[in-house]
């Protein structure tokens, strides 16, 4: 299991965007997932077509980790029922595996800056019980409080997510410092898996110089491909669907995209997961 944070201190780049971005090609690549919704907004829950039971949301879990029983708790993505229906998946195979731990307000107690160490163990006791899943991605909240410090915690690698302007380019740089103290401090295997640069305007002259930059400042950690901005990327997330799923020439190239940002940032792992999306990007 290969446990992944997205992050990002600025709000507003499309974090979550990506965030289901990367679940949807997960899916379509078969991986078994988990998208655990620690941001309090609860917006990957919503775009990724929950419908909440009886289930303990994801602040409730970690208020008592150790008696979370993730696998009793977690929501099935109303995706996976729209791929089988759509005949996405094979016949006679599984439609897949995408599980939400669902996102609530409830999560907010636990972001602030004070966090303890102990605490900063609640999430990774919480995924203990993530055995069927070959990977975790953890949406994180646009801060450096308590709740992205408990994802980092418990992940093996951090997502970083900008857009190429002056703001978000800078605000990347601190979160890599970020990264790099917190290593030192709680979590020696943790590491960066690279910086995703959204909602890329082509045609902007801004956008051209800001990716030069950032480039220049983080070399290989700038992973391709960049995403560019998608006109209806709402209207996706709003009909909680999958980019995989959604009609279009625009959506499959989308898709296609996080495919190859998903098989890159998975490049380093040797692990059936990351072999099986780069077979599906070289189709």
């Amino acid at each position: 299991m290969q446990v992944v944070s997205i992050s990002s201190l600025k709000g507003g780049v499309g974090k979550t965007s990506v965030t289901t971005g990367l679940a949807s090609a997960a899916l379509a690549a078969g991986i078994p997932t988990l998208v655990v919704d620690l941001d309090p907004h609860a917006d990957a829950s919503t775009a990724l077509g929950v419908r909440p039971g009886d289930q303990l949301d994801i602040g409730r879990m970690l208020k008592a980790p150790r008696r979370a029983r993730l696998s009793e708790n977690v929501v099935p993505s109303g995706w996976v029922e729209r791929a089988a229906a759509q005949g996405a998946a094979r016949a006679g195979s599984s439609p897949g595996v995408l599980d939400v731990a669902v996102g609530s307000a409830y999560t907010g107690i636990y972001d602030r800056p004070d966090l303890g160490r102990r605490d900063l163990r609640r999430l990774s006791a919480v995924l203990a019980g993530a055995e069927k899943y070959e990977l975790v991605l953890v949406d994180c909240p646009p801060s450096l409080n308590g709740l992205t410090r408990m994802a980092w915690y418990a992940s093996d690698k951090v997502t970083l997510v900008a857009e190429p302007g002056l703001f978000s380019v800078a605000g990347t740089e601190r979160t890599m410092r970020a990264i790099q103290l917190f290593r030192q401090e709680f979590a020696p295997n943790l590491s960066p898996a690279g910086i995703v640069a959204n909602r890329v305007r082509s045609g902007s002259a801004e956008h051209t110089f800001r990716l030069a930059e950032m480039e220049s400042m983080f070399g290989r950690l700038l992973l391709s491909p960049h995403i560019p901005e998608q006109a209806n990327w709402q209207q996706i997330q709003g009909a909680a669907h999958s980019i995989h799923h959604w009609p279009g020439e625009s959506a499959k190239h989308a898709a296609a995209l996080f495919d190859a940002l998903l098989a890159n940032l998975l490049a380093a792992d040797s692990r059936p997961a990351a072999a099986r999306v780069r077979d599906r990007v070289n189709r």
